[in-house]
């Protein structure tokens, strides 16, 4: 859907953006801005925050300056939006990164994990009371088909989906551990995650006028793809690029999951593109989905 085609209208309402100063997430931005809404962003980069708010609409764009990463920051973000803002009406959780190493953030959680799965829950469960007062409101999560298949040069062989068990799990620092990690992996399991999660906000708040929803935007020409891409393959990485969807085609899928009204009242799929699909099996499993909400939210709950 063209959100600045004219036929929708979002004036009046406030969105959130995570990661929206860069990629898709700077497209995002400005088709919101375009179409009426106010947008409040997050980025690490505040001089990058405040160009495109410049560059888009300064009075019709915040900019939240902080790491998605740290659970502190977190709840300066949800706190700093509810201060200025009593209504959310779109939550877009576009924020994703990939790392080709292993290592913790400074609260200690695998930064897969922090950043691609924790950022967007605890900034959705923290934020509920504003979704819920702008009802009808949405949230989009912006995951990845590698949840459905691991395998970095999928051209042989058949699909390998990411593995999830949380037998024996008493805390999320104990996921994607030193041993056996693979970076691709670790990015699915916790886009995985995501998926699994936002499952469970639509079955919560099925009755609240508040609907949340995944998205795979298909491969797009982003510095995720430079990490991603395997060692003898990058010599040929402005090849690859060519090959990608443009941020511009990536963010129409989630903008599309975020303001067509034909899409109001749909909750709890998962989506490639435009097509909805069946996210891995797993994801499916109750009690799956109770221990990954259970350890999520103990995270993210403010303490005390």
């Amino acid at each position: 859907m063209n959100v600045h085609s004219g036929q929708t209208d979002l004036s009046g309402q406030v969105a959130l953006v995570t990661g929206g100063a860069g990629g898709m997430g700077r497209v995002i931005t400005a088709e919101l801005v375009r179409a009426g809404a106010h947008v409040v962003i997050t980025t690490r980069d505040g001089e990058r925050g405040e160009a495109l708010r410049r560059e888009v609409g300064a009075d019709r764009v915040e900019v939240l300056t902080g790491d998605l990463s740290v659970r502190r920051d977190l709840h300066r973000f949800a706190a700093e939006f509810s201060r200025r803002h009593d209504r959310l009406h779109l939550l877009i959780n576009n924020a994703g990164a990939h790392y080709r190493d292993r290592r913790l953030t400074a609260d200690g959680v695998e930064a897969h994990l922090a950043v691609n799965h924790l950022a967007g829950f605890t900034l959705t469960y923290l934020l509920h009371d504003r979704l819920q007062a702008a009802a009808p409101s949405r949230v989009v999560n912006v995951v990845s088909a590698t949840m459905s298949d691991t395998r970095t040069v999928p051209l042989l062989g058949r699909p390998r989906p990411v593995s999830l068990d949380l037998a024996g799990v008493t805390d999320l620092r104990e996921l994607n551990p030193v041993e056996g990690f693979a970076p691709f992996t670790a990015y699915a399991r916790a886009k995985l995650l995501s998926t699994i999660c936002g499952y469970v906000f639509a079955d919560r708040w099925h009755d609240e006028g508040v609907t949340v929803n995944a998205v795979h935007p298909g491969l797009v020409s982003t510095s995720i793809v430079d990490d991603i891409t395997p060692a003898a393959l990058r010599p040929f990485r402005s090849v690859i690029h060519s090959r990608l969807l443009t941020p511009e085609a990536g963010a129409a899928a989630a903008l599309r999951l975020a303001t067509d009204p034909g899409l109001s009242t749909v909750t709890g799929r998962y989506y490639v593109r435009d097509k909805e699909e069946r996210s891995p099996s797993v994801s499916y499993d109750p009690a799956t989905r109770a221990k990954a909400w259970r350890l999520s939210a103990d995270w993210a709950a403010p303490e005390g």
